[in-house]
């Protein structure tokens, strides 16, 4: 598969399809990889954050969660191919995830709200195979013993994928410090899925998703959590576009330098 690089990003140029291709490749093989869902707030933080940084180098596959992203693709001529976002992970692949078997397990979210979202799952896929769900305590990743005890459940569990939601950066980096130890063969972080799956938080109607409006929707729904995000730090996203826009025009210049010499 092709990758395009943007922002300091290398894209795997994938869409639904192409990341169960991925997905089923790395289960079969038993390897031990994650994917990263890359969205603006993921881009903003990247630029100041070494250790997220170092989580983006190390990604089995990096997919395009944002219409921002794939229209920045576009007006880049580096067109990807899809919006592939945690929260359509479901939508799109539940019924392959149902036919192939794999072993699911569900890591995040406040208590209950997991087991709610496979009870709700179940309803449309009855063959899914959930083998395990927790939602960890707050602050989870910085206890000792909180870890060790869902790193043991991992690898008690043996699931071929989890899903991890408990937001961005922090699942990320949870994922790259503990995924060799628990080894599953996908991870994946997945936001506000389990709370979406749930019927807790209402997802955005599929015209704000494909007009890329979802941030505002959220932002109406959960406004003293997102503010800061949507409406200060993802504003950045203009800045870093048109950096990348005067990139691309330099190296078009040079290259045209380089050829015409």
């Amino acid at each position: 598969m092709s990758r395009v690089t943007m922002f300091d990003v290398h894209f795997d140029n994938y869409d639904f399809l192409d990341l169960l291709a991925y997905m089923d490749e790395v289960i079969r093989q038993n390897n031990h990889s994650y994917i990263l869902t890359c969205n603006v707030d993921h881009l903003i933080k990247l630029r100041k954050d070494a250790e997220f940084q170092k989580v983006y180098s190390d990604a089995g596959a990096i997919v395009a969660d944002g219409m921002p992203i794939i229209w920045a693709s576009k007006m880049l001529r580096k067109p990807l191919k899809q919006k592939v976002s945690g929260s359509d992970l479901f939508a799109k692949l539940g019924e392959a995830f149902a036919e192939r078997q794999y072993k699911l397990f569900f890591l995040g979210s406040a208590a209950g709200i997991p087991e709610q979202a496979v009870k709700n799952l179940k309803l449309v896929f009855p063959n899914l195979n959930i083998v395990g769900c927790y939602s960890p305590s707050y602050g989870f990743e910085k206890k000792k013993d909180e870890n060790e005890r869902i790193v043991q459940m991992l690898i008690d569990a043996q699931p071929d994928i989890v899903f991890v939601g408990v937001g961005a950066p922090k699942q990320e980096k949870w994922i790259y410090q503990n995924y060799l130890q628990y080894k599953v063969p996908i991870s994946i972080g997945v936001g506000a899925t389990f709370d979406f799956l749930s019927g807790t938080v209402k997802r955005a109607p599929n015209i704000m998703q494909r007009t890329g409006f979802e941030w505002f929707w959220r932002l109406v729904q959960e406004p003293r959590r997102l503010w800061k995000r949507y409406l200060v730090h993802d504003a950045m996203f203009a800045v870093l576009l048109w950096r990348e826009v005067v990139k691309q025009f330099k190296l078009k210049r040079e290259g045209t330098g380089v050829n015409s010499g």
